[in-house]
């Protein structure tokens, strides 16, 4: 099976990644991933559409730019200046996806799984947003007055003959499977509604569902499925956090696969960005230069945090910096190509136990600086 690893949609916001590099983990960790397997650079995949997204526009200074432009231009501004990504940007409300959205939507209406149905749902009174249950100001604007409003709805039936989660979902070993992932994200209604009043979105109106759009929940699967089948690949693996996981697992249950394309989740931790000072002192004592230090904040902890999953701890920094060092100091001037090879099975079959193995992070090293200088010289 030939695996292609993609980012979990970035949600569009204010920050760029030199100041919240976290936000790149998923990126750095599928480009890192792909580059090991010899694959192509993948686009980078971003969430446009969320309520945020709309309040931004609707309050932004100056002469009103049509939506899309606007995403676009805020996604430019999150990447230094000459550093776009390779592989291109693909969003959640792009016509490739788009597409491919409504394709997978009326597929399922003919299989069952999902349904246009007459629903009942809490609305805002002032400006007709569906708002969740409970006395609240309403998201979008402020309004405490909501009612009950009845229309037609895209609704998600969960498959009664499998969990929300199985262990197809999660590329990982057998030793390495997220249970507790695996029961939270069950604990979810059994009908989920899939429309949702949003300014920005995949309209629905072509299923005479007007005003509505795609719950991004599913939309994000259906960018995720739309950038592998541009790249051909049977295995779109979708590199998220487990909270992530859990809050888009059921609303993607029926997005997850289409055309002999499957979409996995590869679970990764957060990274302690806000405290790399504490390595200083290392990077002293083993005099790092610049390229030493790029390659262990951009490209090493984001491949650790495939095998930590939850968090790394700041006080784990420097331990971490000194395993990269000697793997580093270890790299053979030639990669060994059947240790190389046994990483590339590894990463395919969601194991992690490489990352920790400084002879096999060694070798990848070496490999990964082969290909750097033979990018330099073409």
């Amino acid at each position: 099976m030939r695996h292609l690893f993609l980012n979990g949609p970035v949600q569009n916001g204010p920050f760029t990644f030199a100041t919240w590099p976290g936000k790149a983990v998923g990126i750095r960790l599928a480009a890192a991933l792909n580059a090991i397997l010899g694959l192509p650079p993948a686009p980078h995949l971003w969430n446009t559409v969320t309520l945020a997204g709309d309040l931004r526009h609707r309050q932004a200074e100056g002469p009103k730019i049509p939506r899309q432009r606007f995403e676009a231009d805020l996604i430019a501004d999150k990447y230094t200046p000459g550093q776009s990504p390779e592989g291109g940007i693909m969003t959640d409300t792009d016509a490739e996806v788009a597409g491919l959205a409504l394709e997978m939507i009326e597929n399922n209406l003919r299989a069952g799984a999902l349904t246009i149905s007459r629903e009942t749902v809490p609305t805002c009174r002032a400006c007709g947003h569906m708002t969740g249950t409970g006395n609240h100001p309403c998201n979008a604007c402020g309004s405490t007055h909501t009612e009950d409003r009845t229309g037609l709805h895209l609704v998600a039936e969960l498959a009664k003959d499998r969990p929300v989660l199985d262990r197809s979902d999660i590329h990982a070993s057998h030793r390495q499977q997220p249970k507790h992932l695996q029961h939270t994200a069950a604990n979810v209604a059994q009908r989920l509604i899939l429309s949702r009043t949003r300014d920005h979105g995949i309209d629905l109106s072509p299923l005479g569902l007007h005003g509505l759009v795609l719950d991004p929940r599913a939309g994000i699967h259906a960018t995720v499925l739309a950038a592998a089948r541009r790249h051909q690949v049977d295995a779109a693996v979708m590199t998220t956090t487990q909270n992530a996981a859990n809050h888009i697992a059921a609303h993607g249950q029926h997005f997850r696969e289409f055309d002999g394309i499957r979409v996995q989740y590869a679970l990764h931790g957060h990274l302690p960005y806000d405290h790399m000072v504490s390595v200083q002192p290392l990077h002293d004592a083993y005099r790092a230069t610049q390229e030493v230090k790029d390659g262990f904040e951009s490209w090493f902890l984001p491949v650790l945090s495939l095998r930590t999953k939850t968090v790394t701890r700041p006080d784990q920094l420097p331990a971490l910096f000194k395993h990269y060092m000697r793997a580093h100091l270890a790299k053979p001037v030639v990669a060994d190509g059947a240790a190389f090879e046994a990483v590339q099975r590894s990463i395919s079959a969601g194991d992690t136990e490489w990352i920790t193995n400084r002879q096999a992070m060694a070798n990848v090293m070496a490999a990964r600086t082969e290909r750097l200088v033979a990018a330099t010289e073409m």
